[in-house]
C-alpha cells in the first residue's frame, strides 16, 4: 500500500450507535476506505457485532451479549444509548453485515474472544467468521483480534486468510519482534496509536507486515500515524482523518 487508509471504528460512532448499520451508512457518506467492527456470540451461536464486554449501555451493566438469544437482542433498541430520538435498531448479525458492506469498502472483523467463554465458544466464533466472510480477496477481508490463539486457530481453517494481531497498550517492540518470529503467518499487526514509534515501524517493515494503528482522533494522533505512513488509521472520527490525510 502507498496510502494510508482511513477505516471508521466502529462506524461514524460519533454521528450514530456504533456498529449499527445508521453508523455504517453514515460512515460511507465520506470517502473511507474501510470499516473496522467487532464480532461476538449471542447465546445461541449466532455471530452479531458488540465491542464492551457488558450491556451497560443497555440498562444491563452485569450482563453480556452470550447471556441472551439472538432474537432477545433483535428486540432491544441498541441505538438508545446514543440518542433518545434514534430510530430502534436492533443488533446487527455478521451476515447481515457482510450481506450490506462487502461490495462497499473494505472490512476488518475484529473476533472479541472473552476470558468467560469456553474454548468451544471461542472456536465457533472463529469458525463462523470465517465461513461468512468466505474467500478473502488480497485484505478486503481482515480478521483481527487480541486472542493470538483465536488467530493460530483461524490460521489452521483458513491458511490464506489475512489475519491481524491487536496489541495491548503495555505490549513493546519486544513483544511485536517475538510474536512475528513465531507466528510468520499473520498479514500484520494492528497497534495503539501510543505504542507507534521508529522501531517498531521499522520492525513491521523489515517484516514486510501491515501496518494499522488504533484509535486515532486528536489531530496530534492522526498526524503521528500519517507520518509514519501507516497502512491502516482507525478512527472514531473517519471525515477527520480523511481531511487531514487529503490535504
Amino acid at each position: 500500500m502507498t496510502d494510508t487508509l482511513i477505516f471508521a471504528h466502529r462506524g461514524a460512532n460519533r454521528e450514530a450507535a456504533e456498529n449499527t448499520r445508521s453508523a455504517f451508512d453514515k460512515a460511507l457518506e465520506y470517502p473511507i476506505d474501510g470499516i473496522e467492527t467487532d464480532v461476538q456470540l449471542s447465546r445461541d451461536e449466532v455471530a452479531v457485532l458488540w465491542h464492551d464486554r457488558f450491556l451497560g449501555k443497555l440498562g444491563f451493566p452485569l450482563r453480556h451479549i452470550d447471556d441472551f438469544d439472538y432474537a432477545q437482542l433483535q428486540a432491544m433498541n441498541f441505538a438508545a444509548h446514543f440518542s433518545a430520538h434514534a430510530e430502534p435498531e436492533g443488533i446487527m448479525s455478521l451476515k447481515e453485515f457482510l450481506d450490506a458492506y462487502r461490495t462497499r469498502c473494505r472490512l476488518l472483523l475484529e473476533i472479541k474472544n472473552r476470558d468467560w467463554e469456553k474454548t468451544s465458544r471461542q472456536k465457533t466464533k472463529v469458525r463462523q467468521t470465517l465461513e461468512i466472510a468466505g474467500t478473502a480477496q488480497g485484505d478486503m477481508f481482515m480478521v483481527s483480534s487480541f486472542n493470538l490463539v483465536s488467530l493460530i486457530y483461524a490460521h489452521q481453517l483458513a491458511p490464506g486468510f489475512p489475519l491481524v494481531y491487536n496489541l495491548e497498550t503495555d505490549q513493546t517492540c519486544s513483544d511485536a519482534q517475538r510474536v512475528l518470529a513465531e507466528q510468520s503467518f499473520l498479514r500484520g499487526l494492528c497497534l495503539p496509536i501510543k505504542s507507534l514509534d521508529q522501531s517498531m515501524v521499522r520492525l513491521l517493515r523489515d517484516n514486510d507486515k501491515l501496518i494499522a494503528v488504533y484509535t486515532c482522533n486528536s489531530d496530534a494522533e492522526i498526524s503521528k500515524a500519517l507520518e509514519f505512513g501507516v497502512d491502516i488509521l482507525i478512527s472514531d472520527l473517519p471525515k477527520k482523518a480523511l481531511q487531514f490525510r487529503d490535504r
